[in-house]
């Protein structure tokens, strides 16, 4: 085989071109690599702990065994607040309440009494009852009525009777039954509704 004599920067100018060949041909082949397998990165999440169930204080009073404060799990219901307060008792009224409605911690479930039948005193408010005549049963004193009995009367929930409460708190006794109107959500015409129900 005859010898080819080759000059030095002959050589060198046939090595650069072979590598510059070879890196495109290194870099095509990476980005053809990379559009077929494209790199797959999960999201991130974020790391949630379970949240602690949660206990729910809750106090029961009016027509039940045993009036209270009870604790009961996260999710209760107002019959479940009923039946561990002894369940209702049978003056309670459990049609005026709604026994499917969820618990929420510090509320006050109040189960009503049934409103006493018309011409008779009504047998746990002591005012006479929505219909009757006056005068024949007593009227109920703001002086001294609990929520319970103002729930009892007509227009009146439990929201407001113990907004009427909070008032007798802060003010002192009613002077008069005009006094009402300065309790919020109680206006003229509820005022006249109750005149013949109850007394300072």
């Amino acid at each position: 085989m005859p010898f080819v004599s080759v000059s030095r920067s002959t050589a060198l100018v046939a090595v650069s071109a072979l590598l510059a060949v070879l890196v495109l041909a290194g870099q095509r082949l990476a980005q053809t690599g990379a559009a077929r397998a494209p790199e797959v990165v999960a999201p991130l999440e974020p790391a949630v702990s379970a949240p602690a169930k949660q206990v729910l204080v809750v106090h029961v009073v009016g027509a039940v065994g045993r009036p209270g404060l009870y604790r009961l799990r996260d999710g209760a219901r107002v019959a479940d607040a009923v039946a561990r307060a002894g369940g209702a008792t049978r003056r309670a009224d459990l049609a005026a309440l709604n026994l499917a409605a969820p618990l929420v911690d510090g509320i006050q479930v109040l189960v009503p009494r049934r409103a006493a039948a018309v011409g008779t005193e009504a047998p746990t408010g002591g005012f006479a009852a929505p219909g009757s005549e006056v005068g024949i049963g007593r009227k109920l004193s703001l002086a001294t009525a609990t929520a319970a009995e103002l729930d009892e009367l007509p227009g009146v929930g439990p929201v407001t009777a113990q907004k009427i409460l909070d008032y007798r708190a802060e003010h002192g006794p009613f002077r008069s039954v005009d006094d009402l109107d300065a309790v919020p959500g109680i206006g003229p015409a509820r005022i006249e509704q109750l005149r013949d129900l109850v007394t300072p």
